[in-house]
């Protein structure tokens, strides 16, 4: 319900099932000005989550905390604006239910959160235009959130693959001698990458004619062998050059799609080439040039997708080479709590003009321009990324760059980030595995390799000049666990990928915390150390150096080892669980199906394998669970209809599938393993053929295999 009141002037809205007040804005007086908007909230209770992206736990903390938003290119750390911005929260009630709340202003802005509890917004400009989403349970206001801002897009399964970068790769002889160490220690690897090393003078759209001098050759030589290849683009374009020297700053300047700065003339920052122009992604002409560059520059080099980084708009000076004009835009009557304490910090000037605005006013949607108009360069239909600026996006891909150091507990924040973005809707999200920043440990690296495995984005990623990290890097057993891990995260893929046509198609999360599914249990509402991988698997990584044990928390029902060793049948308590060096806990949820497939060193080559399934029984012998198979790469192949779908269901001593959709790209695929968990508090098993798992148990095999693309029962006693 909602009830409008004029003394004091507010709104109330409230559930009409049981009369608790979601919104309450007569607690504080409402401000409407030119440059500054405030207005504030009672809240239900303190569990209130999002408002990112900031270094948080899952959890905001409500004692005084000022959260602010303002796209910011910076290492992360505490109390800081980072990369993006998401104005958006979701707040779970003393009651088990949920609602959330979106404000959709791209200014910058304060969100400050009071004991009470309660919530203030503080923006420098535009409306106060809040939409309520009141779920009631918080899966449905994370999908009535994303009704507003688009469901995320399908990405390539390639793209799920294991990615490997590194600022250092200083030519093609040493990115191609990566390659091929990875292929030599029999690890898989999908997508090789290169940072701004293969640049000609650290300028877009150009390649080092020395150390780079084979270029396209390697990247045609990467398809060969099933790979695929990004490499990184910054919307910084040099702007040093004699005229007629550098095409994208010529073309730029004739066509006009440079940010204008008082003068109206393009405002010039600095960035790694040096003195920088920055390209208006709100002008349709931008649009244009944009393609044409990417065109021809992927006329000479074939690659997969661009990494689009330092989209804040980073700056290595604050505002211009020549400062900022003095105005209300630079110094406006209320400055946010931003790191370095202007708008201008990190970034360009704040009145420089944009095709639509001022930068004032879409500054924190730089990024999500760029990746629209990076879409359309592909051909594509851009697909809605969110609100505000993602942190990166590619292409075909988008992720969240945590650069994480190697300190010791850096491995706690990411997996809150991980969630938090899906709750954003942004579900295809990592972290830079081992770190980036400093040297890591091969003990860190080991653990990091294991939760990253369970990122919906997999990519190491390491700064120049720190200590290699590469899998192959390391002892022959850290290696060995290193490859478990990627093995087991190839053998996911499958369920991995259906996870993501269910983000695309129904607003769902793939890597989601645990009180999204179990929000009537509120031990699970501040777990953030643990993941589960839709609702039916769960995976409790080790954050810690030096311990060979690890406590999670398990929700009331029965659980699963994915390896098959262990049953917990939980009331919904912590367990300790053992956790070798060598191991990561991944536990199976009863009454889910989970697609398997046999790794490859590539999903190129992992799609043509055998697939399996591990049936997870409920107490009563039931268990569902869905497979999407496509042809892995084409653009809207759900929308076609060019897929097929199959449903799987356990009951009674049998499992049977049926065909909800069908087309050839399942054709060829045999299911060759069945796996059974449940009955006993020792799992029973049953094995058709074989599927090569890490750490297999000795198991029941049967010959027999069954085409994928056809209808099927199989019964056991």
């Amino acid at each position: 319900g909602l009830k409008l009141n004029s003394d004091p002037f507010g709104l109330v809205v409230y559930r009409q099932s049981d009369g608790q007040v979601l919104l309450n804005t007569t607690v504080a007086p409402l401000f409407f000005a030119d440059q500054f908007l405030q207005i504030s909230t009672s809240l239900p209770s303190r569990f209130i989550s999002g408002l990112g992206e900031h270094l948080t736990p899952l959890v905001l903390d409500t004692a005084w905390t000022r959260v602010t938003l303002w796209n910011r290119d910076m290492a992360p750390a505490p109390q800081v604006n980072l990369y993006g911005s998401h104005p958006f929260y979701l707040v779970m009630e003393d009651s088990g239910l949920a609602h959330g709340v979106f404000l959709l202003n791209s200014n910058a802005m304060d969100v400050l959160l009071q004991p009470s509890p309660a919530l203030t917004w503080r923006t420098t400009g535009g409306i106060l235009d809040f939409y309520v989403f009141l779920g009631p349970d918080p899966k449905s206001v994370v999908r009535q959130y994303l009704d507003v801002v688009g469901f995320p897009f399908m990405p390539p399964y390639w793209g799920l693959g294991f990615h490997l970068c590194r600022w250092g790769y200083s030519s093609t002889d040493i990115t191609r001698q990566v390659v091929a160490n990875m292929t030599a220690a029999r690890f898989p690897l999908d997508v090789q990458w290169n940072d701004l090393d293969y640049t000609d003078a650290k300028r877009d759209f150009t390649f080092n004619k020395k150390t780079f001098k084979d270029y396209p050759e390697m990247v045609q030589d990467f398809h060969r062998h099933g790979l695929r290849y990004i490499m990184i683009v910054d919307p910084g374009i040099s702007s040093s050059g004699p005229p007629g020297t550098y095409k994208p700053y010529d073309e730029g300047l004739k066509r006009g799609v440079f940010i204008r700065n008082a003068t109206g003339q393009p405002l010039i920052g600095k960035v790694w080439p040096g003195p920088t122009a920055f390209p208006d992604f709100t002008n349709p002409e931008t649009h244009e040039w944009w393609h044409d560059m990417v065109k021809d520059f992927h006329d000479q080099v074939p690659f997969d997708g661009m990494w689009i980084d330092m989209n804040e708009p980073s700056n290595f000076v604050e505002g211009s080479q020549h400062g900022c004009p003095t105005n209300s835009l630079e110094q406006p009557p209320y400055v946010p709590g931003v790191f370095g304490g202007r708008l201008q910090a990190g970034t360009i000037c704040a009145s420089s003009q944009q095709f639509l605005s001022s930068h004032y006013n879409l500054h924190s949607l730089y990024g999500l321009t760029e990746a629209i108009a990076s879409h359309k360069v592909l051909g594509l239909h851009p697909s809605p990324l969110g609100p505000q600026c993602l942190p990166n996006s590619q292409g075909l891909l988008c992720e969240l760059r945590v650069h994480s150091t190697t300190a010791p507990g850096a491995l706690c924040v990411p997996s809150a980030e991980i969630l938090l973005f899906n709750l954003f809707g942004v579900p295809l999200v990592g972290a830079d595995i081992c770190g980036f920043a400093g040297d890591t440990t091969e003990e860190l690296c080991v653990r990091w390799t294991q939760l990253g495995a369970f990122y919906p984005f997999m990519r190491n990623h390491n700064d120049h000049g720190a200590r290699p990290q590469e899998p192959y890097a390391f002892s022959p057993a850290a290696q060995a666990a290193m490859r478990d891990a990627l093995r087991l995260r190839y053998s996911l893929l499958p369920f991995l990928y259906t996870l993501f046509h269910r983000a695309h198609s129904a607003g769902e999360t793939v890597a989601r915390p645990l009180f999204l599914e179990f929000p009537k249990d509120p031990n699970t509402w501040t777990v953030d150390r643990q993941l589960l991988w839709g609702g039916g698997l769960l995976i409790t990584p080790v954050l810690e150096p030096g311990v060979t044990k690890v406590s999670g928390y398990f929700p009331a029902g029965t659980w699963y080892s994915l390896m098959g060793d262990s049953t917990i049948h939980s009331k919904g308590q912590w367990i300790l669980l053992s956790a070798p060096l060598d191991t990561i806990n991944v536990h199976v949820r009863a009454g889910h199906i989970l697609p398997l497939q046999e790794p490859a060193f590539s999903t190129a080559e992992s799609r043509q394998r055998g697939m399996a399934l591990v049936v997870a029984l409920t107490p009563d012998g039931f268990a569902r669970g869905e497979l999407f198979w496509d042809d892995g790469e084409s653009w809207q192949t759900f929308e076609n209809g060019d897929y097929t779908e199959v449903l799987f269901l356990a009951s009674q001593g049998t499992v049977l599938s049926q065909l909800l959709r069908a087309s050839t790209h399942l054709d060829g695929i045999l299911l060759e393993a069945v796996t059974v968990l449940g009955g006993q508090d020792t799992p029973s098993w049953l094995l058709l053929a074989v599927l090569t798992l890490p750490s297999r148990p000795q198991v029941l095999q049967v010959p027999v295999s069954l085409p994928m693309w056809e209808q099927f029962v199989i019964s056991w006693s």
